[in-house]
């Protein structure tokens, strides 16, 4: 677990193991306390370092052990963090990999931090709804000053040697032989003072206006993590550093870390953290799974589309060191999307100096523009990125067909349209593969990877490391309208819609559903994505009949509740951002910034008055009951229909690609939160006084699983055993 052996000219070296990432587990505490007391006491050892086997410091503490009794955890970090600072030998870190939560606060409480040139440090407990409790929100602040630590404590970001240099973290950065020039360092440093790098004894370096500081950074995470807990007990915890001497503020940090510890957000970003790595070990019927089919290898791609989409994707496949041909339908459009895509290049080269990489440019793949379809006939892997249209999408792939060689992958970007009906126009259904990109596709980190009828296994496993080398988190669903994040998302706007319809001000469902930690309200959200886009959506789905009325609108067809608001929008030309005004007006066409719209309220107040409806404002809580238990009744409906594997698919589909707040842990985990049987009590009375519409109607799922109380989301399966994916 921790080895201890001597080096010449007294120089000791403790190695961290616990494969794969040294995770600090009771076992390697124990065992690191041990070997450093051996350390301490042993006459010939002067100076000591500490590093991680095999390349990796710590990533930080064991998340299997959270929910472990304290009293069944062995000895705490903090004790040992300060065992090490204050011992009379110097201590050097000699950081290689990451330092990481638990392992940063390891490193701070050394005297000394050596760095590899590839190395990230960073304290991520906010992300998994705790905070650095060991001594994290104390040392860091009196290392770095307020500003800088708030930065890092209260967003979990990981920074690069360099960067961690800058700031002040680490001392020193080395290309090659971390561990030999910590061992130099420590040489170097025997017998010298300890006083000024014994964190604990510093003053916090604090600007004459901190607790300006404190309280525009409270405004400013409340904003960003909405309903979350850990950003402001971050928060509080550096302002304990600020106004307490190290011991008290310790304390607080205690306080605040039991206080989280003992609502339900630790365990609900816990499940949601573990979920993003159980999505990727999939299994089909036949019993292929991510164990035993390996993926082949991708060693060039091509994306047909420059558009928005295509362009994000382009770069996605750059930042992986994958040579891209990129191919548009003419010069005018080559032209546009061939600027859109070199200035993204661009800005990613510049993102990737600043944060220290020195041949950034050579870290993106070669990207090289055609109109020639007979480029493509090499390239192991095509996207097509092109716009939603079926008749469009299938001549593309009978062309492929003809071009590609046979044990090409060819995946198109559809957001719902039917896999096997394009893989239908081609000569090898079998390579055929949904890969639902989400905009912008070179940040947003989702991948939802779509399963055809006759899609084959190697498909699958190769698109799902696609994916994972893309940096992106695959999720394997099946080949349903829709797909799943949009099926549960169309629902969610149109409850949002029906509310406005029924004399309910759309701002005040954004804001109420904002305030429950969504990252946007649905309206602004519908902005976002194009009015025009999600009419044409509704409409193909059947959730709404393409004749459009700016007068009198019918709002029943085959006893379905619909709303004609977007089409009547779209017909008044309120497509959204793009045109300026939408369901908000804003500055400018393209413009971000929401503001209110006195026309449309005019328009709404008399839509509603001609198409008589009755006005049922209602509360807030009864928003967040109407607009997202729809969502969390369909999430049932996907798992009765073999769509998805689990719950936990739709959660992190949620989680990252539609912005649900983690600290609720996803839609279905949400669920068993409130209790499944309080969301089927809700369903049925809400669909009792609404039958017209279906998306209300509770789930046969959802009716068994609250038949048998609440039990954990991770018992369902096994509860309902004829519950099986149909992927």
């Amino acid at each position: 677990m921790a080895t201890f052996r001597h080096i010449c000219d007294s120089v000791a070296v403790i190695t961290l193991s616990n494969p794969p990432v040294n995770a600090l587990s009771s076992a390697l505490i124990q065992a690191l306390q041990k070997a450093l007391g051996e350390a301490i006491r042993d006459s010939a050892v002067e100076a000591i370092v500490i590093c991680g086997d095999k390349g990796k410091f710590c990533a930080g503490a064991d998340i299997r052990e959270f929910n472990k009794p304290s009293q069944k955890r062995g000895p705490h970090l903090l004790l040992l963090t300060d065992l090490i600072e204050s011992n009379k030998k110097p201590v050097v870190a000699a950081i290689e990999g990451v330092a990481l939560g638990g392992g940063l606060e390891l490193a701070l409480g050394c005297h000394y931090r050596v760095a590899h040139v590839q190395a990230r440090v960073g304290l991520p407990e906010v992300l998994l709804g705790i905070l650095p409790a060991a001594s994290g929100t104390q040392r860091l602040p009196r290392l770095i000053g307020i500003a800088a630590a708030l930065t890092l404590i209260t967003t979990g970001k990981y920074v690069p040697a360099r960067e961690a240099l800058k700031l002040g973290i680490v001392d020193k950065v080395v290309g090659e032989n971390t561990v030999d020039e910590a061992i130099r360092l420590a040489k170097k440093v025997i017998g010298q003072p300890l006083g000024s790098r014994q964190l604990s004894t510093l003053p916090v370096q604090c600007p004459p206006n901190v607790e300006a500081l404190l309280a525009e950074a409270m405004v400013k995470v409340k904003k960003q993590f909405r309903g979350a807990q850990s950003p402001q007990a971050c928060i509080e915890a550096v302002r304990a550093a600020v106004h307490l001497p190290y011991t008290e503020g310790i304390k607080k940090e205690q306080e605040l870390y039991q206080f989280l510890n003992a609502t339900h957000e630790p365990r609900a970003q816990q499940y949601a953290f573990f979920a993003e790595r159980e999505v990727a070990k999939w299994t089909l019927p036949s019993g292929a799974s991510w164990k035993t089919v390996s993926p082949q290898p991708i060693h060039t791609a091509a994306v047909i589309g420059l558009g928005t989409m295509g362009s994000g994707i382009v770069i996605s496949l750059a930042k992986a060191q994958i040579p891209v041909i990129a191919l548009e339908k003419d010069k005018k459009q080559l032209n546009i999307g061939s600027k859109a895509v070199i200035s993204l290049l661009d800005r990613e080269t510049l993102k990737m100096k600043q944060l220290g990489h020195t041949e950034a440019t050579n870290s993106l793949g070669p990207v090289r523009f055609t109109l020639d379809y007979g480029e493509l006939r090499d390239v192991d892997i095509v996207i097509e990125a092109v716009f939603e249209n079926m008749i469009l999408k299938k001549e593309i792939f009978r062309h492929l067909s003809g071009i590609c060689k046979p044990e090409a992958f060819l995946c198109t970007n559809t957001s719902g349209l039917d896999i096997d009906e394009i893989a239908s126009v081609t000569d090898r259904p079998q390579m055929i593969v949904g890969t639902h990109f989400y905009a912008p596709a070179h940040i947003m980190k989702l991948l939802e990877v779509v399963h055809g009828r006759y899609t084959s296994s190697i498909s699958i496993s190769t698109a799902m490391q696609l994916a994972k080398n893309l940096g992106k988190i695959g999720v394997l669903v099946g080949n349903c309208p829709l797909f799943v994040g949009n099926r549960l998302m169309v629902l969610y706007l149109q409850q949002a819609i029906f509310l406005v319809e029924e004399g309910n001000k759309l701002e005040e469902i954004d804001q109420t559903l904002e305030n429950f930690g969504l990252a946007m309200g649905p309206f602004q959200m519908m902005d976002l994505a194009g009015l025009d886009t999600l009419w044409g959506c509704h409409v193909e789905h059947g959730l709404a009949r393409p004749e459009q009325s700016s007068g009198i609108s019918t709002h029943h067809h085959s006893s379905k509740r619909y709303s004609q608001l977007l089409g009547i929008l779209c017909e008044k030309s309120r497509f959204g951002q793009k045109s300026g005004q939408g369901w908000y007006k804003y500055e400018k066409p393209g413009g971000r910034k929401a503001m209110s719209d006195p026309w449309l309220h005019n328009f709404l107040s008399e839509y509603h008055g001609v198409n008589n409806f009755k006005t049922q404002k209602i509360t807030q809580e009864k928003i967040i009951e109407w607009c997202l238990y729809v969502i969390i009744n369909e999430g049932f409906k996907v798992l009765e229909d073999g769509m998805a594997s689990g719950p936990e698919d739709i959660d992190v589909i949620y989680n990252s690609g539609y912005g649900w707040p983690k600290h609720t842990g996803g839609p279905m985990y949400y669920a068993s939160l409130v209790g499944l049987p309080v969301v089927l009590t809700k369903l049925e009375k809400y669909y009792e006084a609404n039958p017209d519409i279906p998306g209300l109607k509770p789930s046969s799922l959802l009716k068994n699983l609250a038949a048998l109380g609440n039990p954990p989301l991770k018992e369902w399966r096994a509860l309902l055993g004829s519950w099986s994916s149909k992927l």
